[in-house]
């Protein structure tokens, strides 16, 4: 790694391969895998079907240009407006330049409706990229520390609060749009009320906003839904994909409806890679594969498994807050910061993450059997408990 930029802590093994829900290190130890490349790995890994559409695909086309019809990028584009109720799709290469492409959308939105300084109301522990304009829209102080000066145009508000919605918008007459993850991940497995979202789409709808829901995380089959945001009944003008839609094969797409389609034009954005033919053979395979499996429906069943295990595990023990998620987006809030229970987790064959400091995340593949689901709270629950066990100068 000695010529590797230093931008990852990263954990002391390797992988060489992987089957279904378990990776294989270089030694040829089995891990259980409830992170899935976090929450990139739907299928698992080595899914029969999807490696030998790959197959096919590198076999016939990789790559042409945008500047020609790609007909797997037609079809994707069609099956993801069928299942989403959105209208056009532009495709990129990964959650970042979905984000930064919906922010261009919101400005050029602006820009044809008289608001040249449109604003875009954020939330607070949003994650939305590394970019500098999605950094900028990040909420996490961290991650911006350093890349200072960040892109203006947004404002702050704390999540799952209509109030406070409402109260900067009255602030600052230039707001265009709203912007959240109906589930925040890097922001600790926070689930929006589902009340609150119908707020959201109506108080848009009454001002013009557009409403956009970033779903690079939360989406394509996750939460036990095609995508978050159906949970709450709700239609948005502009959705955000990446991570599970290509099952590992980088793509991110960024969808448009109603008065947010048509807002682009040539020349107005663009890609080299995005929308080639086999990061879009991987997303149709995907989609596929879902729906026959019924893999969305085991995602619901498997998370409810697991959150229930969990709580079982922990009742009674102070230092555990919360036990929270919805289909396999799952966190473990604790009373400390737990980052080195990654190792511990490791060192157990699990693997595992932490976020917002102190909330353990999982989200294994939508592949997970009732076993392994099991198999998680097993090896899991002894080694949180004797962490919050330990006095807490000694855990941190």
């Amino acid at each position: 790694m000695a010529h590797l930029m230093n931008t990852y802590a990263r954990l002391p093994v390797a992988f060489t391969h992987g089957r279904g829900t378990c990776l294989y290190d270089e030694a040829g130890q089995e891990y259980l895998d409830a992170l899935a490349g976090i929450a990139v790995n739907g299928l698992g890994h080595a899914h029969p079907r999807f490696v030998a559409a790959l197959q096919d695909q590198v076999g016939k086309l990789i790559h042409t240009s945008n500047i020609y019809q790609v007909r797997e990028q037609e079809r994707l584009a069609d099956r993801l407006c069928a299942l989403s109720g959105m209208d056009e799709v532009f495709f990129g290469n990964s959650g970042s330049e979905a984000n930064e492409g919906a922010l261009k959308l919101v400005r050029m939105y602006g820009h044809k409706h008289g608001n040249p300084e449109a604003q875009t109301i954020v939330m607070e522990r949003a994650w939305h990229g590394r970019t500098l304009a999605t950094l900028a829209a990040t909420g996490s102080e961290k991650a911006r520390k350093g890349f200072d000066p960040l892109p203006s145009g947004f404002i702050r508000v704390p999540y799952n609060d209509i109030a406070a919605v409402k109260a900067a918008a009255q602030r600052d007459g230039r707001v265009q749009a709203v912007w959240l993850e109906v589930l925040q991940g890097e922001g600790g497995i926070q689930v929006a009320d589902r009340e609150y979202a119908r707020a959201l789409r109506a108080l848009c709808d009454e001002h013009g906003w557009l409403l956009m829901i970033d779903e690079v995380q939360s989406g394509i089959g996750r939460t036990g839904k095609w995508f978050g945001y159906q949970w709450a009944d709700i239609a948005p003008d502009v959705v955000t994909l990446a991570k599970g839609l290509g099952s590992g094969v980088p793509i991110g797409c960024v969808l448009a409806r109603g008065r947010a389609a048509g807002v682009f034009g040539p020349g107005n954005h663009g890609t080299t890679f995005g929308g080639g033919p086999l990061a879009c053979r991987a997303g149709l395979e995907t989609l596929q594969i879902i729906e026959d499996e019924g893999l969305m429906q085991n995602a619901a069943a498997r998370g409810e498994q697991i959150r229930a295990g969990f709580k079982a595990a922990f009742a009674g023990v102070a230092g555990v807050r919360a036990v929270r998620g919805q289909g396999l987006m799952i966190g473990i809030e604790l009373d400390r910061p737990c980052g080195e229970l990654v190792k511990q987790a490791l060192a157990a064959r699990l693997l595992i993450n932490v976020t917002q400091d102190s909330v353990i995340r999982l989200v294994p593949p939508l592949v997970i059997t009732p076993a392994q689901a099991d198999e998680i709270v097993a090896r899991l629950a002894p080694l949180v408990r004797a962490f919050v066990a330990a006095p807490a100068s000694a855990a941190a």
